[in-house]
């Protein structure tokens, strides 16, 4: 799993959560194919990791963020444990992240969820499909 994790600003004290503490964030795969296939990249990087991590950071430090699952998420698809957070800039873009308490305090971005948009994604599919890596087949 492909992972990037960067310091954020001082999170509120929520769910115990101390104060002043930096929150880390790191961001799956999944999540960065998501976030291609469905947002797309405001600087153009090839690896917007760098950026997800960043708005996570600047949501959470904001304090927008909620364990409990937005309307649109059917009760049996919001897993037990995850935190969703609102970007600053899109307000209808969610991260679905898991909190690590154990002592870290690590945010996982695991996902994104587009809360009202209906129909085809921001980024059109050639564009997506041409990140990926091309397989040869004999």
């Amino acid at each position: 799993m492909g992972i990037l994790v960067a310091n954020g600003k001082d999170a509120p004290p929520r769910s115990g959560y101390r104060d002043g503490m930096g929150i880390l964030v790191a961001v799956t795969d999944h999540a960065v194919e998501r976030f291609r296939q469905r947002v797309g990249s405001r600087s153009g990087a090839l690896d917007p990791r760098p950026e997800i991590a960043g708005r996570v950071s600047e949501a959470w430090a904001a304090g927008r963020w909620s364990e409990t699952p937005p309307a649109g998420i059917r009760s049996g698809a919001a897993a037990r444990g995850s935190v969703y957070v609102r970007d600053l800039v899109d307000r209808d873009l969610l991260f679905v992240c898991r909190h690590d308490r154990s002592g870290a305090g690590e945010l996982i971005v695991i996902s994104l969820w587009e809360e009202g948009r209906v129909g085809t994604p921001r980024v059109p599919r050639r564009y997506t499909d041409a990140l990926r890596p091309s397989v040869r087949r004999p």
